[in-house]
C-alpha cells in the first residue's frame, strides 16, 4: 500500500508505543467521522514518512505558524481541536487558505460559495463564530463584488487569533502534544 491508502496501521503502532492509546480512544474514534481536511489530516497522521522528529515537535510550541506549517503538527492539532468540539476553526482557517492560493475566478467562487455555507451563514453546519459587523461585512462584499483573496481575511484573523490565544495553549498543555514529544524522543533514541 501506498503512503496516501486508508491503511491505519502506522497510526495505530503510534498509538501503541505510549499512552496516548488509552487517553486518546474516543477522540480519535470522534477523528475518524471526518470532513475534507480531516481526510487529509488522516492521511498525514498514518504516514510513516511524516512522523515528526524531537526538534520539529519542540518547535511547534514556539508559534501556531510552526504547528500549522507542518504537515504532521497540523493534522495532530486537527485531532486536538475535535476533542475539544472547536475543529470548525481549522477547518475554516484551512478552507480560507486554500481560498486564497486559487487563480481562477470561477474556482474562487465556488470555493467562496462553499466557505459561506459550510461555516459563514447563520446555521450554517460548521458555523464559526463571528461578530455581526464581521459576518456582514462577508455577506455584503460578496453580493457587491466578485469575490478576492481578501474577502475573508477579517474572519480568518480572528479565527486564528482565536485559535492561537485559547486552544493553542491549551493544545500545548494536553497529554496528546506531551505523549507525542516524549514517543518522538522515544524514537529519537532508537534511530
Amino acid at each position: 500500500m501506498g503512503h496516501t491508502d486508508w491503511d491505519t496501521k502506522g497510526l495505530n503502532r503510534l498509538l501503541e508505543t505510549t499512552e496516548i492509546k488509552n487517553k486518546w480512544k474516543i477522540p480519535m474514534g470522534m477523528f475518524w467521522k471526518m470532513s475534507r481536511a480531516q481526510a487529509k489530516a488522516k492521511a498525514v497522521m498514518t504516514s510513516r514518512s511524516q512522523r515528526p522528529t524531537v526538534d520539529e515537535v519542540t518547535q511547534w510550541a514556539q508559534s501556531l505558524d510552526k504547528l500549522l506549517g507542518h504537515k504532521y503538527g497540523n493534522a495532530v492539532f486537527c485531532i486536538f481541536l475535535k476533542s475539544e468540539f472547536c475543529d470548525e476553526n481549522i477547518e475554516f482557517w484551512t478552507a480560507c487558505e486554500d481560498f486564497r492560493t486559487s487563480e481562477f475566478k470561477t474556482e474562487m467562487k465556488l470555493k467562496a460559495k462553499r466557505i459561506v455555507e459550510e461555516f459563514v451563514k447563520s446555521n450554517a453546519p460548521k458555523e464559526i463564530n463571528l461578530d455581526f459587523h464581521t459576518k456582514n461585512s462577508i455577506m455584503q462584499s460578496l453580493q457587491q463584488a466578485e469575490p478576492g483573496g481578501s474577502s475573508f481575511l477579517a474572519a480568518q484573523r480572528k479565527v486564528y487569533s482565536l485559535m492561537e490565544n485559547n486552544s493553542y495553549p491549551r493544545f500545548l498543555l494536553s497529554d496528546l502534544y506531551r505523549d507525542l514529544l516524549l514517543d518522538a524522543k522515544t524514537q529519537g533514541k532508537r534511530a
